[in-house]
């Protein structure tokens, strides 16, 4: 039955969309308590912010039984973005286990089923808690794979541990241009206001939509989960924990690090991705220089040493879901090859 653990998602992504009326979903607490994810969760105890958190992560071990285990291949780490957590990563957990690779997905303090501590967010913050993970499971070096805010991360986690990196994939990574230079300085208050409001369930859906070129049903799960958490007692304080985080996406930015990497890099590019963060606080005459990921990827992929770019036509933000085996193909090219 471990093996086929990783289709428990995509069962839950197969329902259909008459049982996604947001006024028949249950609520869901902010730790995603009751929603199944691809694999086993484990929890590791932390210190952040002088606060007591729990941060939760997968194992996911190669299938037990086929040759290719046998080969001692550095496990993968995967990055969730800002508006996701470890849920979504179950195809990709499913073919890197198919070809003998260890997989290890964290949510990230503040994300999925960790803690939601009222804290100062920082990407070294994440970084060194994603490193601390590592040395429990006793893994020296991993390949790391970050998908939008996640690539942030990755790129953070590259500079700050280059040592512990063997090889970096960036999936249609936000942080390829700088939005806190558009802002300006978005206090937090109207940050966490502008969470706490989020709550149209046709809203959200519509958003999430916007990742897609071509939405599909099975991708309904997306928005219900956001719905689902809006609908729970704690909900303000998982509003909090959002706008601490777009906080650190607005403040914190990458672009100036990726010339920095001195590590084999690759960028996977869904070409119709226009993913803008910090929008609604760009003034209208300059947002539309924003969000171009064509020329956003073709630079960054110049920018950084050595760096492959893969782009992938009529895909927009989420490759590793909107056109898996592209992506599947391009990522494991990747990281097998010498």
């Amino acid at each position: 039955m471990k093996r086929f653990s990783g289709l428990i998602l995509l069962c839950v992504l197969a329902l259909p969309v008459g049982a996604q009326n947001s006024s028949s979903l249950q609520p869901l607490g902010i730790g995603l308590e009751s929603f199944p994810y691809p694999r086993p969760v484990h929890f590791l105890a932390l210190q952040n912010g002088g606060q007591d958190v729990r941060m939760a992560y997968q194992d996911a071990p190669a299938f037990v039984g086929a040759k290719r285990t046998r080969i001692n291949r550095t496990p993968v780490l995967l990055l969730h973005g800002k508006n996701f957590g470890g849920y979504y990563w179950s195809n990709v957990i499913i073919s890197l286990n198919k070809a003998g690779y260890r997989v290890i997905v964290p949510d990230q303090i503040g994300f999925g089923k960790s803690s939601k501590p009222d804290i100062t967010y920082s990407f070294d913050l994440l970084a060194n808690n994603t490193a601390k993970l590592l040395d429990t499971l006793k893994v020296p070096k991993v390949i790391v794979v970050g998908h939008s805010m996640g690539g942030m991360l990755a790129t953070h986690f590259a500079r700050r541990f280059p040592n512990r990196v063997e090889k970096l994939v960036l999936e249609n990574p936000i942080g390829l241009e700088d939005y806190g230079a558009a802002t300006g300085n978005v206090p937090l208050p109207r940050l966490y206001s502008g969470e706490l409001k989020d709550t149209d369930p046709a809203k959200i859906r519509a958003f999430y939509k916007h990742y897609f070129v071509a939405w599909k049903p099975q991708f309904e799960v997306l928005p219900r989960i956001k719905v689902r958490v809006t609908q729970s007692g704690e909900f303000p304080r998982w509003a909090k924990s959002s706008a601490q985080t777009y906080k650190m996406i607005l403040e914190q930015p990458v672009v100036g690090e990726f010339p920095l990497l001195r590590v084999p890099t690759l960028l996977i590019i869904g070409q119709g991705d226009r993913t803008i963060v910090g929008k609604n606080y760009i003034p209208s005459a300059v947002v539309r220089n924003f969000g171009n990921y064509p020329a956003l990827g073709k630079s960054t992929a110049k920018a950084i040493p050595g760096a492959r770019l893969v782009e992938i036509p009529n895909v927009g933000h989420i490759p590793h879901l909107e056109a898996p085996e592209a992506f599947r193909r391009a990522l494991l090219n990747f990281i097998a090859s010498d």
